[in-house]
């Protein structure tokens, strides 16, 4: 059951030439005598609109949705897709709101951002936090549940999958933006199409179980069997209310968890930083309409599996030897279970997300590493070429790192849980940082160095401060790390607004960017995407509240 059959080595080994192929194709056709830093980490003005777009999913879909959330879908339900639809209305607000901004001011980093806006300072505190966090949750949770996955599909060793998954996607970025951002457009095609035949799958097995036939048949039965598993609210007392704490999906948390994520992240942002307004709002709209999809390839195979489980047929696929349920088996049982050339193709799906997201991932290490800290601190006077190369072996290192780590990931039993609250630790204050400093002048730069080193101290203290609490003998209910968020996020916000008025350096010696209301005005056919993006999420979640 853990091997795959000829046919599906065949599927699985045409995709790899494929990519590899087209990426060498894309290398040679595209580069230059001497590639430079731009053309390297940004591929300033290469990339359309619907490479942007792919590559923004694609760098954000991996094994951490696949497995991750999936095995979420499984222990909470439909809940879990906010994370998905609240991305795809966040991105229309990043797309009319911040791209603008970056654009206009020439931003290629975010660290960039906040030495222009700010200082040196505050940048390169940011870019350590940013690089940390990257590396040690990011990277190495991205390998690790890519891994597993492979390892449960195929039988091939963990180590073995670790080191395969990072050669494969070394090879991709090696070979700059460019290079990662068209082969991004054939990683999704995979990953979506071998998505949807799990989903299908997963919804033929339920209907098989309850005795009917049919895709749409399973889909009503896991929606009678799973009733507990098709709403997006969770009051207080629910199980799962510290994962998805009620009104924070919409007044909270939610928002500044997505803003943060998706307009001040380099990962994210470094696609569109390289193109034109225009190109870049059409890209970033794009990856909208696909982010409305992911539930349905993910979320749903886990809430399948949640119904078979109870029903019988995975109960002991998804336990442990000592037999805890364990979530995250969820997406690699139910591959195993596809038929010969299918279980290749979603083989291949699942490498596509990881392969894709790892590149992306380490592409922005590389970028931060080499242009906010090496050129910075290190060499100064190094040449294009040398930074590019400095880049390279930043990529190699960075991956050595999560080889190393990953493994000690084993012990969780819902990592995408661990990536949100964990990379929560940092987001409200480079939230608050970066909202400020576009839209308020009087920010300066001491409130945003005051709020860059208390952010983490604060999450910390919010995140244990039952168990503080508890050595003087005080029953305090936990914080849920969404609402932690929005805490953190008004007390870093009040700080800044408080330290700003009162800094008697004052505006006078602070720094601001370019802000100008026309850069903010959008193309009809901008407006009548996102009105139907905002009306298919009116419909979800007034249906499933």
């Amino acid at each position: 059951m853990n091997h795959l059959a000829t046919a599906d080595y065949v599927v699985f080994f045409v995709y790899f030439i494929i990519v590899v192929g087209y990426g060498y194709w894309v290398y040679r056709r595209k580069r230059q005598a001497q590639m430079n830093t731009t053309d390297f980490f940004l591929a300033e003005g290469s990339l359309t609109w619907w490479a942007i777009g792919a590559s923004l999913i694609a760098s954000n879909i991996s094994a951490e949705h696949f497995i991750g959330m999936a095995g979420s879908g499984f222990a909470m339900g439909l809940a879990i897709s906010s994370y998905e639809w609240f991305a795809a209305a966040t991105l229309i607000i990043v797309a009319v709101f911040f791209i603008p901004i970056y654009l206009r001011n020439h931003i290629y980093t975010m660290p960039q951002f906040l030495a222009q806006r700010y200082s040196d300072t505050v940048s390169t505190i940011l870019a350590v936090f940013w690089l940390v966090v990257y590396v040690l949750v990011n990277l190495t949770s991205i390998l690790y549940l890519g891994a597993i996955a492979i390892e449960s599909l195929v039988g091939i060793s963990f180590t073995t999958c670790t080191i395969g998954l990072a050669l494969f996607a070394i090879f991709i970025t090696l070979g700059g933006m460019k290079v990662i951002g068209y082969t991004d457009v054939i990683q999704v095609v995979v990953l979506i199409f071998g998505g949807l035949v799990v989903t299908y799958l997963a919804l033929q097995l339920v209907a098989q179980e309850s005795g009917i036939s049919g895709v749409w048949n399973g889909l009503v039965a896991i929606r009678e069997q799973a009733d507990s598993h098709f709403h997006m609210f969770f009051p207080k007392g629910h199980p799962h209310y510290e994962v998805l704490p009620g009104m924070a999906l919409v007044t909270g948390g939610m928002w500044i968890n997505n803003l943060s994520y998706w307009g001040c992240n380099q990962y994210i942002v470094q696609r569109a930083l390289g193109a034109d307004l225009k190109t870049a709002r059409s890209g970033i709209l794009f990856a909208a309409f696909l982010k409305l999809l992911i539930p349905i390839i993910v979320v749903i195979p886990g809430i399948a599996a949640f119904v078979l489980y109870q029903s019988g047929p995975f109960h002991n696929a998804m336990t442990d030897a000592s037999g805890v349920v364990k979530p995250d088996h969820a997406y690699p049982v139910l591959m195993n279970l596809l038929p010969i050339g299918m279980k290749g193709l979603a083989f291949a799906a699942l490498t596509a997300a990881v392969v894709a997201s790892l590149a992306g991932k380490c592409n922005s290490i590389s970028t931060i590493f080499t242009l906010d800290l090496y050129k910075k601190y290190i060499d100064k006077s190094a040449s294009e070429q040398k930074l590019v190369n400095v880049g390279r072996w930043a990529i190699v290192a960075s991956f050595g790192v999560a080889i190393s780590l990953a493994p000690m990931l084993r012990s969780l039993d819902q990592v995408y849980q661990y990536i949100q609250e964990y990379t929560n630790f940092i987001t409200p204050g480079v939230f608050a940082i970066f909202l400020l400093g576009f839209f308020w002048k009087r920010a300066t730069n001491r409130a945003a160095m005051a709020v860059a080193i208390l952010t983490i101290p604060f999450s910390t203290l919010l995140k244990f401060w039952p168990e503080v609490m508890g050595l003087i003998d005080v029953q305090v209910d936990s914080i849920p790390f969404l609402h932690r968020t929005t805490l953190v996020f008004c007390i870093d916000m009040v700080i800044m607004v408080i330290v700003s008025l009162t800094d008697p350096a004052g505006y006078a010696n602070g720094k601001s960017v370019i802000v100008d209301k026309k850069m903010f005005r959008v193309t009809p056919s901008f407006v009548a995407g996102s009105v139907v993006i905002f009306a298919v999420l009116a419909v979800l979640y007034i249906k499933f509240w």
